[in-house]
């Protein structure tokens, strides 16, 4: 470990202690005892307060995800929040855009492959006016025919972009080779042909096949008082019709074999990405699978960087799906070896039995980022959406200090065995560079 990297681990550890004491996460309890869970007509709803906060943020999460989606429609749920959130039957769009800028407040949208949400965020004052627009656009999408062409033109430009950047395709040709058959191979984003068909009669009858309370969530976090808020809420969301939607698990992705898929492209350089099984968020193998891909992350920086110099940005990294996944990445001109490299560095993790003293300070590293990434309501909302949603129930959100705490030298090495193998590689670049027998599955 070189001096550089000493000292930010030894800056981490004193940073996540300080960090979690002044911020409550020392215990499960501290952060759970703010927040306050009820419903409103089938509608749950997760309020955080922090108290003296002067904004508010929050979320009306949509549960399904990729299963809302098919072959037919798929990317309509993405097209459908962008051009509700421009304005609602009683507040045209023009005033929506000005009274959120005049107040610095935003309404948002986003879509992942488990759920999608409009977001809004503002001041503590201005929370009553924005949360009239908020609700107006949520519940009343106006589907202007101006608005749906815009955002449609939007998406598609954003889908040429993925053909266009090395990046992007190779996670688009991941994405429809390892997701064949599963739910998540219904593209939230959508294709040229889906997107091109929508209609704003499609979106207002797919808005209203999700507007029911039992498909939703609404996690705000700010200093509110509950009964004003609760009152709010009835006036708004609470008259929508409860539905009879029920969540049901998604199937694991197949690892069963690792695989080599590769296109052919004229580049400067040669994109890999090598991609194997994760534990989801409500695995008790998580947590050690977290601190090992940082750790793995560390090395295989080190490894191809730093000594061999093979690529200027290597990585390794772990997704936070329900059906998850994790994965190493490189950009380079000598595709054999530094695949060959990273590989070493996951033998490593799997054969050796590394000092606890190391752990310590890459799980001190790790959660010292992850904390700082929760200073705001916005990061709480969505860390309390995510567990609620995927990872087994808000309260586990505040389980993350003392899990990842709680990993021992063991725990890395049987991740490591368990996960980090039968890995899937995708190539974009020259073909003639790479050899197969360089890209080592790990197989049973």
């Amino acid at each position: 470990m070189n001096k550089l990297t000493k000292i930010f681990l030894v800056f981490a550890i004193f940073s996540v202690s300080v960090f979690s004491q002044a911020n409550g996460f020392d215990t499960v309890a501290a952060g759970a005892n703010l927040v306050t869970e009820f419903d409103v007509n089938g509608l749950k709803v997760i309020y955080k307060r922090r108290p003296g906060s002067a904004t508010v943020s929050g979320g009306l999460f949509i549960r399904g995800g990729a299963r809302n989606l098919s072959d037919k429609n798929a990317g309509i749920e993405s097209v459908m929040l962008a051009t509700a959130i421009e304005a609602g039957k009683n507040i045209p769009r023009q005033t929506v855009r000005r009274e959120l800028s005049g107040r610095g407040s935003s309404i948002t949208s986003g879509v992942s492959n488990d759920y999608s949400v409009i977001g809004i965020a503002t001041t503590k004052p201005d929370f009553p006016r924005v949360f009239e627009i908020f609700s107006d656009v949520a519940l009343n999408p106006a589907f202007a025919e101006d608005d749906v062409k815009r955002n449609k033109d939007l998406q598609l430009a954003k889908l040429r972009e993925i053909g266009s950047v090395p990046e992007s395709a190779l996670d688009a040709m991941q994405d429809r080779i390892i997701y064949a058959g599963h739910p998540y191979a219904n593209d939230i984003a959508g294709t040229p042909a889906t997107i091109s068909a929508i209609t704003s009669a499609d979106l207002r009858a797919y808005h209203k096949r999700l507007m029911e309370t039992s498909r939703l969530l609404f996690v705000i976090v700010g200093d509110l008082d509950t009964a004003e808020l609760t009152k709010q809420l009835t006036a708004t969301f609470g008259k929508m019709p409860k539905g009879t939607y029920k969540d049901a698990a998604y199937p694991a992705i197949d690892f069963s074999k690792g695989t080599f898929d590769v296109t052919q492209r004229a580049l400067p350089t040669n994109y890999v990405k090598g991609v194997f099984a994760a534990p989801s968020i409500d695995n008790p193998d998580y947590y050690a699978m977290r601190v090992a891909m940082s750790i793995l992350q560390t090395l295989v920086y080190q490894k191809v960087r730093g000594e061999l110099q093979l690529s200027y940005a290597p990585d390794a990294d772990m997704e936070s799906f329900a059906a998850n996944t994790a994965n190493i990445s490189v950009s380079t001109n000598d595709p054999n070896r530094a695949v060959t490299a990273m590989v070493e560095q996951i033998k490593f993790l799997q054969d050796r039995q590394l000092n606890p003293a190391v752990i310590d300070e890459i799980a001190s590293f790790f959660l010292t980022r992850h904390y700082i990434g929760q200073e705001t309501s916005t990061a709480q909302v969505a860390e309390l959406a995510k567990y609620e949603l995927i990872g087994g129930g808000w309260k586990n959100s505040f389980q993350f200090l003392n899990g990842v705490r709680s990993v021992k030298p063991d725990d890395i090495r049987n991740v490591a065995s368990k996960y980090m193998k039968n890995i899937r590689y995708f190539y974009i670049g020259d073909p003639a560079a790479v050899k197969r027998d360089n890209f080592v599955t790990l197989s049973d």
